[in-house]
Parts: C-alpha cells; structure tokens; sequence
C-alpha cells in the first residue's frame, strides 16, 4: 500500500492527466461498453455474469469516494462494463429459438423467407419458415441449382424432401464458432434438400429482391465467370458465383475485403456522388448563391448511400459502413470535421446497441480496426507534417503520395494482423503491396467504369464500357493470383491465448486513443507482449473433431496426418489451419511413425524426451473384445468414434463417443505437462452450446 502522503500527489497527477485527455474519455467509455460485451461471450455461464456485474457494481462503489475526472471515469467506465454485458446477454436471450436436437428426415413444407444463389458451388441457399409447428421456426437449407425451379425466392411457397439438422457445434477450440451465428439469426435447423423443390406458389417478381436477382444475372451476361463473380460482388455484394480459385487467391493475397460491399465501396459510390452533385449544381452561378451547394450534395450523397445499401441485401458490413459514412457526410454538412474518432466511436456505439454480437466477428473487428487506425495515423504530428500539402513540383507530389499511401497500407496491414491471425490463423505478406495496386485499382477504375457500363446499357452502348471492365477485373484478379503464388505468400500460426490477442487489441486502442505522446507510446507495451506470445504459441501435437471420425497428428516438422484420406475439403482445411500448417494433408497411413490397418491406426509421438502412443479407431465394422483391450493397454490415448468398452482402459485418456459428447472437439499439446483445449471449455454456459 502506498503511504497517505504519496496517495493525493497520485490522484492529483491522474486528475491532472484525464483533464488534458478529456477529449478522449467518451471514447474509452465505448471501449468498456464494448468489452462489456466481449466478457459475456468469454466469462463461462450465468454465475460468472453475475459475478462480473457485482465486480461492476463495486468500482462503481469505488469511483464514489474519488472527486472529478477520475471519479466520472472509473464510475463510467464499471456502467460501461456492466451495460455491455447486459446489452448482449438480453439480445441473446431474446433470440433464443426452438432447435432440432437429432437429424430427421421430413418432407419440409413453408414460405421462403430468403433465396441466395451460390453459382460457383453450384447452390441455392434457402431460409424457410416451415408449416410444421414441431419444427424450429426459421430453417437453412442447400439446394442443389438444379433442382431450383423458377420462381424460388422470397416469399415463395414450397415443398421439399430434406434431410435437417441442429446447428453445428463449433468443430475445434479456435474455430469459428456458426452455431453461435446461427443462434443470433433465430436459425434453429440446417440441412439439404434430397430431390427437386415443388414450388406451391412462385415468388412475385417484384421488389429488389427480384431486381437484385436480374442485375445478376445481367452483369454475369456481360462477362466471363471470373471477372462477372468480381463485378456482380462489387454491385450486389453477391459472393456467390466467384469461382473458388479465385476466391481463394483473393483471400491468401490480403484482397478479400474488395469482395464484401463495405466502407470501401460506400465510401466510392457516396463520394463519387457527391463530387458530381457538387460540381455539376456549382456551374450554375444562381444556385450558388442562392443555396448551401455542400449540404445539398451531402443529401444526395446520402440517397445514394442508402440505396447502395438497400441494393446489396442491408448485410451487417455494408449497413455498418453506411451508417458511418452518413455521419460523415452529417459532419460536413455541420461544418465539422469529416472524419473523427468520436464519429467512428459514435457509428460503433449504434451498431453494438442494435447488434451487439457483431462485436465477435471478424468484418466488425477489421473493419473498425482499419479505419480507426487510418484517422489516428492521421493525428500524429509527424504524419500531418508528411503529408500536408506543399508547393511542390508535380514529381515531389507524386513521391509524396506513393510514400503516403505505402505508409497508411502499412499501418492499417500492421493493425489488421492481429485480427487476422486469431480468426483465420493466418496472414497474408504482401497484402500491403497487393492492396496497393488493387484498392486504387477498384475504386478509381473498375467501380466507374462498371457504374458506366450499367448507365450506358439503358441504351444499348453498354459494350465498349464492360469491355474496359473485363480488363481493369483482369487486371486485379491477375495482381491476386500473383501474390498468393508467391513464395512464402501467406504466413500460419497456431491459435494465439485469448490474452494474447486482448493485450494487443487494447494496445492498439491506447496508441490511437490518448493524445499525450510518451503516455500513448505505452501502448506498444502490451502490444509487444501479445506479439511475443503470439509468436511463440505451440502448436497442438493432436486434433480430434467433436464427433471422433477425424483426427491428425502433428509431426516433428509440422506436417498433420489424417486418420481418414477421405476427409472432406471442409475437415481438411479445418484441421490444417488449426495445426498452423498451409498445404495437402498427407494420410496417417503413409506416416514412417505410424502404423496403420483397415481397423485403426497406431502412431507414436515423442515431445520433450517423451514417447506417447495413440490408438485411433477408424473402422465401423466390430473389433475383437481382446485384441481391443490389449491395444487398450499398450497405448497412452485412445480415439473412437464408438462407445468403447470398460476394459479399454489406455495409460492416460480415452476419447471415445460419450467422452467427446462431453467436451466436443479438443486440441491436445503433448509434453512434460500435456495441454487440452475443447470446445465446451471455450462455448459452456452460453445459450448455443449444444453441449452440457
């Protein structure tokens, strides 16, 4: 404890430093409110949650014997906290739902609330709401294209035979977590249809749903399957017929982003509107004059924006951006700043009341780490005398520009890593250089000239402008592959700690958020920490899913071996992002430190002067009772997708059926103090688990 006479010098040194950073202190206010949410989802159940409210209730308490800024902080910030979690956790109990808890087989009869075409899996995406009150009231179902007659959208009544589901557990620790998604959609069932759809009455062709549908279409017309993939999702936000090889190439070349209408695009079609406004309505000397030119090109900026938004299907991403863009134009219609910390604090605020869940997703997450890193590049006092414009020669200019936008791409790629290695394990290295030439790329070239294109199609013209389209989306998809086939192009890391990620989140916000320089340096502190933690995560020695059929061992040089050389894309790609490793997944058969036969595989793993030996069964046929047990014996740990017998009873964990019931899919890390991670360590106690 501090003696008395060093406690008032402390408090008044805080008070003096809060004074002078009071600016900042509604926007630290969203940063609790935010974490709020953030600590329902990680504390584990409702005694936790209560738990952390008394905790929120007591700095509250505490906040009370302080005096002014410091008293208005810690008791803001506890009612941050505690407002957060109370937010989110009564959103999810208002979202809670019946859900299938078997799969069934049933001839699923209801009213299309949504269709989603997907061209390049060959799909049609279903959101029904079903007749049958014994099923969950909103179900998801593929359907193969075709098998879609026309006429199936929204609105439509149908019939069909389906085989349906619960939603799917989380598959492995770290993974993204759908059955959470699905929770918050009230999506209670999922599943396949088995034979063709029976339309029983057709969707009206009317609404955007419709129009959307036919600029699709018309826009794919236009183009080969590539580049119409790229040009249908930059005015739709249709990702659906991008072939997956680009796709892909997209993802590993840091471009993914150009793919999902969001600030990028808002931003273009909104500027681009209120430019033209601007200086078309200024040749006029009357209405210069006799109105504020600004405030009517922010209006028509805003209806463009909107309409953007209602056009591509309102998703979270693009309605999020939307709305921060409408408070920008707001500003400068006030005469305010355009673009501000408070106006970004403000946008994530409304966001996380309406929807606080989108704090747990990766598009809210990057999205404002991006541009909140864009405007506190910005504030620095060295960046502002960088790029403050000069009466320069055009040559300096240009130079100045290039070190411009090479240093933003740089901060934004350096601020987006963190998010990208916990939520994909995963990083692109030449996303800076990539997005480079593709950001200016889309936004001044391909976006315009496909905007033209669709102008000009109302009379015909239209062909001269798709072809310069074709090949400004050429263009890009060959500066994606490019990137992606380079060596060493995307970087895997094992899953990091959640502290780890934590301390580098909040690092980032204490650079962008206080003004003061050598108190704002401190943030690169945690950040540091987090990184070395990061950096220095193991990756598991095994991976076993939730239901036993699929597991790898990881090898000394990092190579995972699956049980199964049947797995599915899907389980492939699952297991190799988890165990950190970017390349075909070899079978366990072919390992020289495993031995395998129809029945099971025994593998043997040394790990820190250790040896341990894995049984994995894999047959479904029945195995003899005393060759099992005996197995049993010599082996370390034991894997089944079975319920296996009393006897089996190997040296340190058995894994079989009713045990995996229990924790779903886990990540083991082998040592002198073996590491486990599940699944229902990481969902227990909140509302989608499907798992006690």
């Amino acid at each position: 404890m501090l003696p008395h006479w060093r406690v008032p010098p402390l408090f008044a040194s805080a008070e003096s430093f809060l004074d002078r950073e009071r600016e900042a202190l509604p926007l630290w206010w969203v940063v609790s409110f935010g974490s709020g949410i953030a600590l329902w989802l990680i504390l584990p159940g409702l005694r936790s949650w209560l738990a952390m409210l008394w905790v929120c209730a007591g700095l509250s308490a505490a906040g009370w014997a302080l005096k002014g800024r410091l008293r208005r902080s810690v008791c803001g910030g506890a009612v941050g906290l505690a407002l957060g979690l109370v937010v989110v956790w009564w959103q999810a109990d208002r979202a809670a739902t019946a859900r299938l808890d078997r799969p069934v087989i049933t001839t699923l009869t209801g009213t299309v609330d949504s269709a989603e075409p997907l061209p390049a899996r060959d799909l049609v995406r279903l959101l029904v709401r079903p007749d049958d009150p014994a099923l969950p009231p909103l179900i998801r179902i593929n359907v193969a294209t075709a098998d879609a007659p026309a006429g199936l959208g929204s609105g439509a009544r149908l019939t069909v035979k389906a085989r349906l589901t619960g939603p799917m557990d989380m598959p492995l620790p770290g993974a993204h977590d759908y059955a959470r998604d699905l929770w918050f959609a009230g999506i209670g069932g999922m599943g396949k249809a088995l034979g063709p759809v029976e339309l029983l009455t057709p969707a009206e062709a009317s609404g955007l749903d419709s129009w959307r549908a036919r600029l699709d279409r018309h826009i794919r017309a236009q183009l080969d399957v590539s580049k119409g993939g790229i040009a249908t999702s930059l005015v739709t936000g249709d990702q659906g017929a991008l072939p997956e090889a680009d796709a892909d190439a997209m993802r590993r070349s840091g471009l993914a982003h150009l793919l999902s209408v969001s600030g990028l695009h808002i931003a273009a079609a909104i500027g681009a509107t209120f430019l033209l406004t601007l200086r078309l309505l200024s040749l006029s000397e009357r209405l210069a004059l006799r109105f504020n030119l600004v405030l009517v090109a922010a209006g028509v900026g805003s209806l463009a924006g909107i309409a953007y938004t209602l056009l591509t299907g309102m998703q979270v991403p693009t309605v999020r951006s939307c709305l921060a863009a409408l408070l920008v134009l707001a500003g400068i219609a006030l005469g305010r700043e355009a673009l501000s910390l408070r106006m970004i604090a403000t946008g994530a605020l409304v966001i996380l009341l309406i929807k606080p869940e989108s704090l747990y997703g990766p598009s809210f997450q990057l999205s404002f780490a991006a541009v909140t890193t864009l405007v506190a590049l910005f504030s620095w006092p060295w960046f502002k005398r960088l790029v403050e414009p000069r009466e320069d020669g055009a040559g300096r200019r240009l130079l100045r520009h290039v070190i411009e936008l090479l240093m933003t791409g740089l901060a934004i790629e350096l601020a987006l890593m963190p998010f990208a290695l916990f939520h994909f394990h995963r990083e692109g290295l030449y996303g800076v250089f990539a997005n480079l030439i593709a950001i200016p790329l889309t936004t001044f070239v391909i976006m315009p000239l496909e905007a033209g294109a669709l102008l000009f199609d109302l009379a015909g013209w239209g062909w001269p402008w798709w072809q310069a389209t074709g090949m400004a989306i050429g263009l890009l998809l060959k500066v994606a592959h490019a990137a992606a086939a380079a060596p060493g192009s995307v970087a895997l890391r094992p899953q990091m700690p959640d502290w780890a990620f934590a301390a580098m989140v909040l690092g980032g916000l204490w650079l962008a958020l206080w003004r003061t320089g050598r108190v704002r340096l401190l943030g690169l502190v945690p950040i540091a920490i987090g990184a070395v933690a990061a950096l220095f995560s193991a990756r598991p020695d095994l991976l076993i899913t939730g239901d036993g059929r699929h597991l790898a061992i990881v090898a000394d040089d990092g190579t995972p071996h699956l049980l199964r050389e049947r797995a599915k894309d899907y389980v492939r790609s699952l297991l190799g992002e988890t165990a950190a490793f970017d390349g075909e997944l070899p079978a366990l058969d072919n390992w020289h430190a495993a031995q395998c036969s129809l029945d099971s595989c025994v593998a043997r793993i040394y790990r820190a002067g250790q040896s341990w030996t894995v049984l994995a069964v894999r047959s479904g046929q029945k195995l003899e009772w005393d060759e099992l047990t005996a197995a049993c014996d010599g082996a370390d740990i034991v894997v089944a997708d079975r319920r296996l017998p009393r006897n089996c009873q190997p040296r340190w964990l058995r894994l079989d059926s009713q045990a995996l019931r229990q924790t779903g899919g886990m990540t083991i890390k082998l040592g002198s103090e073996p590491v486990i991670s599940t699944v229902t360590g990481e969902t227990a106690g909140h509302p989608w688990s499907v798992r006690p």
